[in-house]
């Protein structure tokens, strides 16, 4: 055998040598590979990385739609944080398939192995290296994004409970004053109260305005009634409280969003501190008036049984407290913790206590009557008679839009007297209770008769 010949037969069997060997690393890699894919996932796994992801969601939409009530959607501001807290959310979706990039990356390098193996062992490594890198990175990153999400929603809800609400603004007409009282030295039963509304209603958005002052006499309170005004449904409903008075007309009282001119409510907007917080005392010809004649919403009026004199002049007292607080420091309105209903039941669960127990229809203020009638707070059968009634009778026989149709809303103490009578009409006006102890027995039989 020639010299020739022997030295190609070893650069040959080198050759294979190093190809078997360029072989034998691949595979190694493969194994790394497949050793570093993470375990499949468990259900419990699944469930927290859903409600993490749900989480992250909701608080985006919610610091979303607070940066949009706050400052339109027209504002660049609300656009350039919009544009960051979704950059953040589709950065943080990226990661959730970075996996998928990988495998294209060792797909091509797979794919051009032969040929890189040719020329030489090591170079070929460097893909599946940088994929295998890029693997171990992904949570790093996830973490990141997390971080930085979290203190971008950190720094939107410091800036929220920032946001105070404010006495001076350009209110609408209808709640543009406040009312105030004061004591008299010598007599603390009477209260003069100043601007008591008793606007002329001619529709929904005209009235001449008319801000008076009254006096009245609390040893004379004989009653409370509440009435509820429906505007958007059957579950949906404004609360206003009327106190009733021996010898006077009633005083209303309604707890109302303190809206600017130009503004409208929204009940969405009302979880974002979008309104101030407004209480109004009012002649019922204004306030109830405006609801069921000029606005056109179902208006029922409901007198509250089994309560001692006591308990209603308590619960007139925490409105004079509310006027005190909200002259003193502005408060907003909350849709769902804040509004005209559940403020009433708070200040009427701390005079009555157990007598009103805590019920979901706080919070859905369309039903209040019917919890009322639950607890014994409306009479089962007001008539005196066997045959109780049904909250099926209750709403037909306090629906008072027939009852004020056609009502001459002139501006006079006279017709305020006469509108309150006329909306009270086959409605049995309870008597206040003599002693706490037949109040309750009273409550309890009513509420175990209205079952």
């Amino acid at each position: 055998m020639s010299l020739r010949s022997v030295f190609s037969r070893l650069l040959s069997s080198r050759s294979r040598s190093q190809l078997a060997d360029s072989h034998s690393v691949s595979r190694d890699l493969d194994n790394r590979l497949a050793d570093n894919k993470p375990p499949r996932p468990t259900w419990r796994h699944r469930l927290v990385i859903f409600l993490i992801a749900i989480t992250i969601l909701l608080s985006a939409v919610w610091l979303l739609l607070a940066i949009w009530y706050q400052y339109g959607i027209s504002s660049v501001l609300t656009w350039l944080a919009t544009i960051i807290i979704v950059g953040i959310l589709a950065a943080l979706l990226g990661t959730r398939y970075w996996h998928t990039v990988t495998k294209i990356l060792l797909s091509s390098s797979s794919a051009g192995r032969a040929s890189i193996g040719k020329k030489s062992v090591g170079k070929y490594t460097a893909p599946k290296n940088t994929a295998l890198k890029n693997i171990a990175s992904k949570n790093t990153a996830t973490k990141w994004l997390i971080g930085l999400y979290g203190a971008t929603w950190l720094i939107g809800l410091g800036w929220f409970f920032s946001i105070v609400p404010q006495q001076e603004r350009d209110w609408m007409a209808e709640v543009d004053q406040q009312v105030s009282y004061e004591r008299d030295a010598t007599n603390p039963d009477l209260i003069t109260l100043t601007n008591v509304r008793n606007f002329d209603w001619q529709n929904k958005e005209d009235a001449t305005e008319h801000w008076e002052t009254r006096t009245i006499d609390l040893s004379k309170l004989s009653g409370v009634d509440v009435t509820n005004s429906y505007w958007m449904g059957p579950l949906i409903a404004h609360t206003l409280v009327s106190f009733r008075f021996e010898d006077d007309r009633p005083l209303a009282f309604s707890f109302e969003i303190r809206k600017e001119n130009g503004e409208s409510f929204s009940a969405l907007a009302g979880f974002f501190r979008r309104y101030e917080l407004s209480l109004i005392a009012a002649e019922e010809r204004d306030i109830i008036y405006t609801r069921s004649n000029a606005r056109g919403e179902q208006v029922y009026l409901f007198p509250i049984s089994n309560l001692q004199q006591h308990e209603v002049r308590s619960l007139f007292e925490s409105y004079l407290t509310a006027m005190d607080e909200l002259n003193t420091k502005p408060a907003w309105y909350n849709t769902l913790t804040s509004n005209c209903t559940n403020i009433i039941f708070y200040m009427a669960r701390i005079v009555s206590g157990d007598r009103l127990p805590w019920d979901y229809r706080i919070w859905v203020s369309g039903w209040l009557p019917n919890y009322l009638y639950d607890v014994g707070m409306l009479d089962a059968a007001p008539e005196k008679q066997n045959q109780p009634w049904s909250m099926d009778t209750w709403y037909e026989r306090t629906h008072i839009n027939p009852k004020s149709s056609g009502f001459n809303n002139l501006h006079s103490i006279a017709n305020s007297r006469e509108f309150s009578r006329q909306i009270r009409q086959d409605i049995p006006i309870p008597p206040l209770a003599d002693s706490q102890s037949s109040a309750e027995a009273q409550a309890k039989s009513t509420a175990q008769a209205s079952y």
